[in-house]
């Protein structure tokens, strides 16, 4: 549970948070998602409540990354274009690369190669 908890984001920086489990990191995640409001108090956004932004609007322009990672059933071409459907094939190499995932070159269908469950490529998030 969160008491009286204040901090402030910098736009454009990458924020961690960190904390022992059950202090609140995904209760603040939620929180700013909109998956429910705070008891008190607000969560302000440049200065506006997050309650007066259209919630589709919100939700569109945060990014979220989950200790658990997410495979779509399909290709890892298949699975990039989920972040960006119009993503070009250089885009895509390039998020690759700042994914340290170059193994998947390596595959004998590069991008093209199928992941998820079931006897095809399972792949760990680590």
């Amino acid at each position: 549970m969160l008491i009286d908890a204040s901090f402030k984001i910098q736009a454009g920086k990458a924020t961690a948070i960190v904390g022992p489990s059950g202090s609140g990191k995904s209760t603040i995640v939620q929180l700013v998602e909109r998956f429910y409001d705070p008891r008190s108090g607000s969560i302000d956004f440049d200065g506006q409540n997050l309650k007066d932004i259209d919630l589709k609007t919100l939700r569109e322009n945060i990014g979220y990354v989950s200790q658990e990672p997410v495979m779509i059933m399909g290709t890892i071409r298949d699975n990039l274009l989920y972040g960006n459907k119009d993503a070009t094939e250089k885009e895509c190499i390039e998020a690759l690369q700042q994914a340290n995932a170059g193994f998947v070159k390596d595959q004998e269908n590069g991008m093209d190669t199928f992941v998820g469950t079931a006897g095809i490529m399972n792949m760990s998030g680590g």
